[in-house]
């Protein structure tokens, strides 16, 4: 007899056995009789579930407020249609203690229609299974399976975007994916036979290696790492390196034969050709150093020698070991191996370079002058040392004799020096004697000789031409005596107003006009002796060379070459010059332009002597009748 049967008859439940068996029942139980539903028999799971008691004959509406809506009027659709129906993992929320908000639970529920020709009597059979623990393990299981299709599709994004091949295989070598690279690599179309076409791709020389290699480690169990060359879509083989790892499963103690290998192929054919090209530069940089006559080492960031070229063994007559990692040290003369050894220890710890010249024994023990340097290198490697001993005894010994004979040409050219200024001081004494004499003989004699006149102005002009020689003769001396003058910052408004006031007589004799522009470079670093001599020899030139038929007018400015370094140029409307350079002027000793005005032609010997001697050059520009330029480049 079926539960729907049993519950057609009178609900007195007279039969007391069925009706403790149902009690019983895990599941809830429950009539519902009528339109309205009206509770009939209803086990105690159910009236947990409807939250309390439920009085026989109360209709269910009224009293299971826990029940949604949309079950209600399921449940009245069932009565009326007499079609069974069955909801699985249904919610519905059990109530919770006074004040908590209800838990969710969910059911299986079965609505199963009573059949009575009594309308009173033909009602619904509810029965409801909680399954709450394994629709939260459905919905936990479903949620896994989302979050693992994601995972997969991020992992497959990750993989299919990588600059990489990657891979997996099975124990027996076959692939089991490959990730798109793969294509667009090789050129192979997604329908080849990968497993067949691989080995294919694979180049001759490489391929015996790389299967036997491959079979071993999944033999083995271990993963693998080796590189071979495969041939691209356009036919180049390329350097790939290939790595792949085990799945393993199972306990660590002991894991179970791995099934699978994942890896990834990486091209590395342009860091090998880096690395050849590195390995045929470091041996041809070998073969340089030892073809050279110098001694030339490398050492460790540490300052430990770690290299001699072949020039070292046969010039010391020692091996690499014998020398050891402080070798070129034990070399040198014992006088000076230890401040040596000091200021290389500090160059180790500090980074500068090293340099110094050394006397360095020599295989038959005859101690030679070297130049030790010593430079650091850093790369992505660390720093390291590169030195050379260079043997720069001849010249060191062609140096010293050298400088003995410029020592003593030096000393020469001050005697010579000393002689001439003593000679023209000395010689100013009778030439005024003479110049006396002659006045007098001028006041007290006469001369039956119509061209009297004529022999005393040339006597008088002799005398003053040798007083002037003199006195230039002393000027050349004294100048070449301060070219070593110290140099200092000096303002050049300042010296050129000291050197017009000197010239003022004969400036105000010209009526001439004189404009100083300095604003450009108003300073100049030199020594004030000379600065002085230059600005006076050009000034005190522009007014003597004056044209006869113009005010003198001269302009001195300073400005800074394109290379920033401080030029002056004195220009002059006067009688100009001929020149046969007018970027190098070579004015001599006594050299004169115009002879018919006095001058001894030192001034401009001796300009060019100062500007040359300290590292200058001068230039001028001239027109005959026109004027002249004078550039003075203080510094090339």
């Amino acid at each position: 007899m079926s539960a729907a049967s049993l519950f057609s008859r009178p609900f007195a439940m007279r039969d007391q056995q069925l009706q403790d068996i149902l009690r019983h029942m895990p599941a809830g139980i429950a009539t519902l009789l009528g339109p309205e539903l009206r509770y009939g028999f209803v086990n105690a799971p159910m009236q947990a579930l409807l939250g309390g008691e439920t009085p026989e004959g109360q209709p269910f509406a009224e009293h299971a407020k826990v029940i949604p809506h949309d079950l209600l009027e399921v449940m009245r659709q069932v009565r009326q249609s007499g079609r069974p129906y069955v909801a699985k993992g249904y919610c519905l929320p059990l109530a919770g203690p006074a004040g908590d908000a209800p838990t969710p639970r969910y059911y299986d529920l079965a609505l199963e229609p009573i059949q009575s020709e009594n309308e009173e009597e033909r009602g619904l059979l509810l029965f409801a299974v909680d399954v709450t623990a394994q629709e939260e393990a459905r919905q936990r299981a479903h949620e896994l399976a989302l979050e693992t299709r994601r995972l997969d599709a991020r992992l497959r994004v990750l993989t299919e975007t990588a600059p990489q091949i990657t891979f997996t295989v099975d124990a027996d070598g076959r692939c089991e994916y490959v990730s798109p690279q793969w294509y667009y690599f090789t050129g192979q179309p997604p329908t080849a036979d990968l497993n067949a076409i691989w080995p294919l791709l694979i180049h001759p020389d490489d391929r015996l290696r790389v299967l036997y290699q491959s079979e071993a480690a999944r033999a083995a169990g271990t993963g693998w790492s080796y590189e071979y060359r495969l041939r691209r879509h356009d036919g180049q083989y390329r350097w790939l390196l290939s790595r792949a790892l085990p799945e393993l499963h199972g306990t660590h103690d002991k894991p179970d034969k791995p099934a699978y290998w994942h890896g990834a192929m990486t091209e590395v054919h342009d860091q090998r050709a880096l690395a050849d090209a590195l390995r045929r530069g470091e041996a041809e940089l070998r073969f340089l150093a030892d073809s050279i006559p110098q001694l030339i080492w490398t050492a460790t960031a540490e300052g430990l020698i770690d290299y001699y070229n072949q020039h070292t063994a046969e010039y010391t007559g020692l091996t690499g070991e014998e020398l050891g990692p402080t070798g070129w040290v034990g070399l040198l003369d014992p006088a000076e191996q230890a401040g040596a050894a000091r200021r290389w220890i500090h160059c180790v710890a500090t980074g500068e370079s090293y340099e110094g010249l050394f006397r360095m024994r020599r295989h038959d023990g005859q101690y030679r002058w070297h130049l030790i340097r010593a430079r650091q290198l850093t790369d992505e490697r660390g720093p390291c040392w590169f030195g050379a001993c260079t043997d720069v005894d001849d010249q060191h010994r062609l140096r010293e004799v050298l400088q003995t004979q410029y020592d003593e040409l030096a000393r020469t050219n001050r005697d010579l020096d000393t002689f001439v200024y003593a000679a023209s001081h000395d010689l100013k004494q009778p030439l005024h004697n003479l110049r006396g004499l002659f006045d007098e003989l001028r006041r007290t004699a006469s001369f039956d000789d119509p061209e009297q006149e004529v022999i005393l102005g040339m006597v008088d002009e002799a005398l003053q031409q040798l007083d002037t020689t003199l006195h230039d003769l002393a000027a050349t001396v004294q100048a070449q005596r301060q070219l070593t003058a110290p140099t200092e910052p000096i303002q050049l408004a300042g010296v050129t107003e000291e050197v017009l006031l000197g010239l003022r007589t004969q400036i105000q004799e010209a009526q001439a006009n004189i404009i100083l522009e300095f604003e450009a470079a108003p300073t100049l670093v030199y020594g004030r002796a000379n600065l002085r001599s230059v600005l006076h020899n050009l000034l005190s030139n522009a007014l003597k060379f004056a044209h006869p038929e113009r005010v003198p007018h001269i302009t001195v400015a300073s400005h800074l070459s394109p290379v920033g370094q401080p030029v002056l140029m004195v220009q002059d409307n006067g009688l100009g010059m001929r020149l046969k350079d007018a970027s190098d002027p070579a004015f001599q000793l006594f050299e004169r332009q115009h002879p018919q005005l006095a001058g001894a032609g030192v001034g401009l010997y001796l300009l060019q002597r100062i500007i040359s001697s300290r590292g200058g050059h001068l230039e001028v520009t001239s027109t005959l009748g026109e004027g002249t330029a004078f550039t003075v480049y203080w510094f090339e």
